[in-house]
């Protein structure tokens, strides 16, 4: 038996089945048995989005990876609100990864509910319309006599009334309606409401599960111990200290490094340790932060490959006698998510079965199956509980080494990394390297920008296959497109690969193009002697849905009221990922550190489906960039990251921790993102109001102790 009173046999089905319920089927408490048991045969499952059973209990699947961004919540809403659900009778279970049965099931760039939206109202609409019909023939009346509410279908004119499971049976010989009636969203009745995410009491109470918490029969723990300098391999290793340690099993090499194997986590750590190993630190072994700040300010006076061009820069620039230049940079930055990265896999002749929190599971099942050299559909991907994932957990190396430490080993293998594994072996944010100028004309309207982006690119790193002609414009988010109206300007990019390994953190480039330039804009502002709000609402006649944001926030965060001595506003604002974000922070000097009292965020993301998940979306996006604004710097010498565990690499505190006040403005346009469009606003906000309070102009990042 299992501690927590599942046997072998019941766990074994539990974890490994591929129908409903694999997220649900890591919590071990006896309340699985319930919620693992076969849909009862009578149940009305419409498509792969829902199903009823006879006692009416809806259990909707979600294709999405939970992080604690709500997508247990949110998408259950959308389905439940055109099915007219009792929310009180939701079930959830994760979808198990498939190649294309669910469409993507990647979990990144902000993309989960607008990606969704149509298909998940039409799921729940679809149903609706079919037991609606099956309850019109019980009762042998006109269908348009009848509607769905709060999990019944009523008949207007008696008042009869039959639950859901009631018609479960019936339903499911209808056909399916090809086009069902959608609801208005003004008509929309939990969707747009305070919903508590149904995750939130297991999380709280710490009965949830993460593939960190998991086992299976006969499984080892592994460590891998890897060359700390970027690209290097081991070139010779010694194992017996290292199976000389109590409880240590195997010693296996992988193209990755060298795997350790033990009964127990701590043996696994105390192998590694004991471990005998020489590297080959291969070309890089000399790479540091000054050498790679020396190539990106080398590599800025070069060509760059235009992004985007509007007007006659040049001859903006030879007109106007009013015009500044400006050198930003930003630095490296680790994820270093809560829960390091971890995979429990199991290789087995002609088949794989792996447990991970990934935000790209259908990603991880396909380099699983080319590792192996198997069909896709011979590996199964159980999709945890992510205890924090902001872009890392979209690339699945560590799954690929769990995935070869499990197959050279011959048992499943639940690899485990420390934290210092998952801060020096990490895909940093890239640091990057910014050259602008501006001009504005006599009566202080903005008339000329350049600004050129050098930086590494995530893309051409990964897949060079991708860059045409030296320009990812993706690594220009939000330096291009800019929703004002410049009638010249110019934005070219430098790439700038290195050995450093670099992925997609939280909003990814707009994290920092998005300070460059609403800060330099706070710099023309003061140069044409003009109001930092009023500078920029002159210029966004274009995009009225950002023009009311950032009236709005103004409005809302009291822009024009006084405030104490020492004390600074800044504004700033972006359009990212489907969204709009307008943000005030408001900041002073305390002992020469930055602190920050109060941000005011307001956004537009179409409709808000969950106001308080999106708010605690907001919030959480308040406070990684405060990370990054306050503290956050990766550095490297010798070819190795120098920071290894949060004593030097910190955290925000919740001491730290600004007053955060979220304003939704619904437009009912199309929905865009909202995990990662407030984060981009948070660092110029706070530096331009950190300029409003004392004067100084800070160009990098972190910010440095100023007195």
């Amino acid at each position: 038996m299992t501690r927590a009173g599942v046997n072998r046999r019941d766990f074994i089905k539990i974890v490994s089945g591929t129908g409903a319920g694999l997220v649900l089927g890591f919590y071990l408490p006896p309340k699985a048995r319930e919620l693992f048991a076969e849909p009862l045969p009578s149940s009305f499952a419409p498509n792969v989005w829902l199903r009823i059973d006879p006692r009416g209990t809806v259990t909707i699947t979600v294709a999405k990876s939970e992080m604690g961004q709500g997508a247990h919540t949110y998408f259950p809403l959308i389905v439940a609100e055109e099915l007219e659900a009792d929310w009180q009778a939701i079930k959830v279970e994760q979808a198990p990864t498939h190649p294309d049965r669910y469409g993507s099931q990647s979990t990144g760039g902000s993309t989960g509910v607008r990606t969704s939206w149509d298909k998940l109202r039409l799921a729940g609409a679809t149903a609706r319309e079919m037991l609606i019909s099956a309850a019109a023939q019980k009762w042998q009346v006109d269908r348009s006599a009848c509607y769905a509410e709060k999990g019944k279908v009523r008949h207007r004119s008696t008042g009869r009334a039959l639950d859901f499971g009631a018609l479960t049976e019936a339903a499911a010989k209808l056909s399916v309606p090809e086009k069902p009636p959608l609801k208005d969203p003004r008509d929309f009745k939990i969707v747009g409401t305070w919903v508590p995410q149904l995750g939130t009491p297991d999380r709280s109470s710490g009965r949830a599960i993460f593939a960190s918490d998991l086992k299976v029969p006969g499984m080892l723990y592994a460590t891998l111990a890897r060359c700390p300098v970027f690209g290097g391999k081991a070139a010779s290793f010694a194992a017996a200290k290292a199976q000389a340690v109590p409880g240590v099993k195997k010693v296996v090499a992988i193209d990755g490094g060298i795997a350790v194997l033990a009964d127990s986590t701590w043996a696994s750590l105390k192998g590694r340790e004991a471990l005998e190993v020489k590297w080959d630190e291969g070309p890089s072994a000399a790479l540091s932060s000054a050498s790679l700040s020396r190539l990106f300010a080398e590599m800025a006076g070069g060509k760059g490959a235009v992004g985007q061009k509007e007007g006659d820069v040049d001859k903006a620039f030879a007109e106007s006698g009013n015009k500044i230049e400006a050198l930003y940079e930003m630095p490296f930055i680790s994820h270093s998510p809560l829960e390091p990265m971890n995979c429990l896999a199991d290789v087995r002749a002609g088949s794989c079965e792996i447990w991970v929190g990934s935000q790209n599971p259908q990603a991880a099942q396909t380099s699983a199956a080319n590792i192996l050299k198997i069909p896709k559909e011979k590996v199964a991907v159980h999709v945890s509980l992510l205890g924090g994932g902001f872009g890392r957990r979209l690339v699945n190396d560590f799954v690929d080494e769990a995935v070869k430490i499990s197959q050279t080993a011959g048992v499943p293998v639940k690899l485990l990394w420390t934290r210092e594994d998952d801060m020096q072996h990490d895909l940093y944010r890239p640091a990057s390297r910014h050259v602008l100028s501006g001009a504005v004309d006599r009566s202080g309207k903005l008339l000329g920008w350049k600004h050129r982006v050098v930086a590494p690119s995530i893309t051409g790193q990964r897949e060079p296959g991708r860059i045409v002609g030296g320009l990812d414009k993706s690594a220009l988010n939000c330096a291009i497109d800019m929703p004002y109206a410049i009638p010249h300007l110019l934005v070219d990019y430098v790439m700038a690969n290195t050995a450093v390994p670099i992925g997609a953190w939280r909003s990814v480039y707009a994290s920092q193009n998005v300070f460059v330039v609403e800060s330099f804009l706070d710099e023309l502002a003061h140069l044409a002697k003009k109001d930092p709000v009023a500078f920029r609402l002159e210029m966004l006649d274009k995009t009225p849905r950002m023009k009311r944001l950032v009236e709005t926030v103004a409005e809302k965060s009291g822009w024009r009221q006084k405030l104490p001595p020492g004390h600074g506003r800044g504004v700033a604002c972006s359009f990212c990922f489907g969204s709009y974000a307008a943000e005030v922070a408001e900041v002073s000097l305390e002992k020469g550190r930055v602190r920050v009292h109060k941000i005011d965020v307001a956004v537009d993301c179409g409709l808000g489906v969950a106001p308080n998940t999106l708010e605690a979306q907001v919030e959480g996006a308040v406070a990684l960039a405060l990370t990054a604004v306050l503290k956050g710097e990766i550095t490297f010498a010798n070819g190795r990251t120098e920071q290894g565990n949060f004593d030097a690499y910190p955290l925000l505190t919740i001491e730290e921790m600004p007053q955060v006040a979220v304003h939704i403005v619904n437009s009912y346009e199309p929905l865009g993102g909202i995990g990662e469009p407030p984060l981009p606003p948070v660092a110029p906000a706070v530096g331009n109001a950190l300029f409003a309070a004392t004067g100084k102009r800070v160009r990098r990042l972190p910010l440095p102790k100023l007195i």
